[in-house]
């Protein structure tokens, strides 16, 4: 077999996704994002299932990574509707992390260019107390990096599902192959001990 079968195309899909999921749930851990570091969390562990069911010719495992790239396809068209704001939903709900703090994403004070304005501590107040005035001079707004995040993955799910697809339709075909192979085998054995008799 070459190595540029489906099965290895998927496998390198995999190792991508796990890359670019690792980097995400960095990010979301930064920002004290419950909800899509659990997302993540769960998202790594089917893309570990889906690689080893990819290496392991296992098509059930295959089968749990492809209902899952469908799921993962739904949350990040959410996420990408969270942050755009479309259909009543607001960046600025406490919706992410559960309500648990009031931090935002990561990338709201640290995306590319970003300058913070911070208040120095009062003199009553602790030394690592600061209050931030205001982030200007971004190059990307936050939600569009968290937007451009979820494409691509929504990009590397699509792509991982119609290979899952493929992969999955050819094990099948070598079962079918090899069980019928089994009964040919079985047919002819059964034939060579009837002419030695």
């Amino acid at each position: 077999m070459g190595c540029c079968t489906g099965r290895c195309s998927l496998i390198c899909l995999c190792a991508l996704q796990l890359v670019s999921a690792l980097e995400r749930q960095i990010f979301d851990f930064l920002g004290f994002q419950w909800a899509p570091i659990l997302g993540n969390f769960l998202h790594i562990i089917v893309v570990i299932l889906g690689l080893f069911g990819t290496i392991q010719y296992r098509p059930r495992y295959i089968m749990v990574y492809t209902v899952w790239t469908a799921l993962w396809v739904t949350w990040n068209v959410f996420i990408i509707c969270f942050y755009l704001e479309v259909g009543g939903l607001s960046k600025d709900t406490d919706l992410m992390t559960f309500n648990i703090s009031v931090h935002r994403s990561w990338w709201r004070e640290h995306g590319p260019g970003c300058v913070r304005r911070v208040l120095p501590p009062s003199a009553h107040g602790m030394m690592d107390d600061y209050t931030y005035v205001s982030v200007t001079g971004c190059i990307v707004d936050f939600q569009y990096l968290e937007v451009i995040h979820s494409a691509v993955q929504i990009l590397l799910s699509l792509v991982g599902f119609v290979y899952a697809c493929y992969v999955i339709s050819i094990s099948m075909e070598e079962e079918d192959t090899y069980s019928c192979d089994l009964q040919v085998c079985k047919h002819l054995f059964i034939q060579m001990l009837q002419i030695i008799e």
